[in-house]
C-alpha cells in the first residue's frame, strides 16, 4: 500500500487511498457495546442518514463510470447517461476523507514494514510502500455512516446483478421498485460495480496505535469542533436537488422572485424578499407534500414544474406581495399562508388521491386567488377567537362546515395585534386550516366529507 507519512499536530499518520470496495473489506466500526465492550468509540448508527449517503454514493458511481469511459476514450454509454439524468445531475461529487486507526501497532508505526519509494529523477522520497497484515484492521473514527452507505450500495449492486430485479424495499433509485432489470440497466450496474472495485478510490487518514480513549477524544474533536453550515447558505450552494434547481432557475432567474438569505425578524425592515429556507419549505409541500426537499429526485419533479411556476406567478400577483414591508401589507407574505396554498395545489393536481376534477380546481384556485382578501383585517383569520355572533356579523356563517372540530387539536392560529395578524410558529397545525378557509372563500370542495367531520367530532 503506497502512503504518505504526515504528522497531524505532531502525531504520525499515514495518508493513503484505496478502492472503495477494498476499504470496506479492510475496515470495521466499534459501535456495538455488546460486541465491542470497553473499546466502543462511536455513536450508534443512524440508518436513515446512511441510506441517504448510499443514494449519493450510487449516483457518484454512475458519474464515475461515465468519466472513466471518457478517460479511456471509450464511446459514451447512453444507458449510463440516461441513468444519470434519472438520478439527477450535479456539478461535482466526492466523498470526504475518512479517519481511521490501526489499534495494535506502535504509535510511530515502527512495527509496520515500510519501504521508501524514491523518485529516480530527483532522488527524493516520493512515498512509502507499507505492508499491512490481516491483523491491521482499519477502525473507523470518523466516517461510520459513509462506510455503512458503501455496504448498502454494494448489497444493492449484488442483489440487482444476481436477481435481475430491483428490490421492493431498500431500492436506492427512488423509482422502479420491484421492476425487472432491462438489458441497459443491467449494463449500468455491472459498470458501477467494476468502478467501485477499481477506479473509485477514497482518501484515508490513518492514525497509529490509538487507545479507545484516544479514539473517543478524536471522534469528539472531529465531530463537535466544526461549525454547522447555515441552512440558507447550504441551500444556496446546493445544485443537485431538483426542487432547489427549480427555485434557482425558474423562480429566481426567470420569474424574478426575490429570495434573501436571512430571516426577517422585524417586519418594518422587510424589503419584500422571502428567506431561501421558507421558499424551499413551500416548494417541498408543493412538489412532494413533505416538510423538506431531502431525497427528491428528478422523477418526483418531472411534469410538475410548469404548474409550480404558474403557482408562484399567481402568488406574485397578490396585492402587496414582494413589496417593501410586504409582511405589513399582506398575510400572504408569511410562509405559513404560502404553505397552505401550496398544499391545495398538491392535493388538487399532484396527489395520488387527487379528485377527478383536480386540475379544474387548481385552475379556479390560481385564477381567482386575488379574490381572497389577504389583508390583516380579514376577520376570517381570527375565526377561532370570534364569538358565534361576531362570526355571523362578519359573514363567516358556513365556514364552520369546512373546518375541523373546535373540540380537539390545536386551533391557535396566532394573534391579531396592533392591526397585524401574526400566525403562529406551529406551521404544520396551522396551514391545513388556512387551506380550509381558502377553500370556503373560493367555494372549492371541503377537505373532509360531512360524514368524516361528524365522525371526527364524535371521536
Amino acid at each position: 500500500m503506497k502512503v504518505f507519512i504526515g504528522h497531524n499536530l505532531g502525531n504520525r499518520t499515514f495518508l493513503m487511498q484505496m478502492p472503495m470496495h477494498e476499504f470496506f473489506a479492510m475496515s470495521e466500526v466499534a459501535n456495538d457495546a455488546g460486541r465491542d465492550g470497553d473499546t466502543v468509540a462511536q455513536r450508534k448508527l443512524d440508518p436513515v442518514h446512511a441510506h441517504k449517503l448510499a443514494i449519493y454514493i450510487l449516483k457518484g458511481l454512475v458519474s464515475a463510470a461515465i468519466e472513466r469511459r471518457e478517460i479511456l476514450k471509450k464511446e459514451s454509454s447512453a444507458p449510463l447517461l440516461d441513468m444519470m439524468r434519472r438520478l439527477g445531475k450535479q456539478p461535482y461529487m466526492a466523498v470526504q476523507p475518512l479517519v481511521v486507526n490501526i489499534r495494535n501497532c506502535n504509535p510511530r508505526g515502527a512495527d509496520i514494514r515500510g519501504d521508501r519509494m524514491v523518485d529516480q529523477r530527483t532522488e527524493e522520497t516520493a512515498a512509502f510502500k507499507v505492508f499491512l497484515a490481516q491483523r491491521h484492521v482499519l477502525w473507523v473514527i470518523d466516517g461510520q455512516h459513509r462506510r455503512k452507505a458503501m455496504q448498502i450500495v454494494f448489497d444493492f449492486l449484488e442483489q440487482v446483478r444476481a436477481t435481475r430485479q430491483y428490490p421492493k424495499k431498500g431500492n436506492l433509485l427512488g423509482f422502479s421498485d420491484g421492476d425487472a432489470l432491462n438489458a441497459d440497466d443491467a449494463k449500468v450496474w455491472e459498470e458501477c460495480f467494476e468502478v467501485a472495485r477499481t477506479y473509485c478510490t477514497i482518501l484515508i487518514e490513518v492514525h497509529l496505535g490509538l487507545t479507545p480513549d484516544e479514539e473517543r477524544q478524536l471522534f469528539h474533536d472531529l465531530n463537535r469542533l466544526g461549525k454547522k453550515v447555515d441552512t440558507n447558505l447550504a441551500l444556496q450552494f446546493d445544485n443537485s436537488n431538483p426542487v432547489n434547481l427549480f427555485i434557482k432557475e425558474r423562480l429566481i432567474d426567470a420569474l424574478g422572485l426575490q429570495v434573501i438569505e436571512n430571516d426577517v425578524k422585524a417586519w418594518e425592515d422587510d424589503e419584500g424578499g422571502l428567506p431561501r429556507k421558507d421558499v424551499v419549505g413551500v416548494n417541498a409541500i408543493l412538489f412532494l407534500n413533505r416538510t423538506n426537499i431531502s431525497g427528491a429526485n428528478p422523477s418526483m419533479v418531472e411534469g410538475k414544474t410548469d404548474l409550480a411556476y404558474r403557482f408562484w406567478t399567481a402568488i406574485q400577483a397578490i396585492p402587496g406581495f414582494g413589496e417593501e414591508r410586504a409582511r405589513e401589507k399582506t398575510v400572504a407574505a408569511q410562509p405559513v399562508v404560502l404553505k397552505a396554498l401550496a398544499k391545495l395545489v398538491f392535493d388538487f393536481s399532484f396527489s395520488n388521491r387527487k379528485p377527478t376534477d383536480g386540475d379544474e380546481l387548481t385552475d379556479v384556485l390560481l385564477t381567482r386567488l386575488t379574490d381572497v382578501d389577504f389583508s390583516h383585517t380579514n376577520p376570517m383569520w381570527q375565526y377561532y377567537t370570534l364569538t358565534p355572533e361576531e362570526r355571523m356579523r362578519n359573514g363567516l356563517d358556513g365556514l364552520e362546515a369546512y373546518l375541523p372540530s373546535e373540540e380537539s387539536g390545536n386551533r391557535d392560529l396566532g394573534s391579531h395585534q396592533l392591526g397585524f395578524m401574526r400566525f403562529g410558529a406551529k406551521h404544520n397545525d396551522i396551514y391545513p386550516i388556512l387551506g380550509d378557509m381558502i377553500r370556503w372563500r373560493l367555494e372549492l370542495p371541503p377537505r373532509r366529507s360531512a360524514e368524516a367531520r361528524i365522525a371526527l367530532a364524535a371521536a
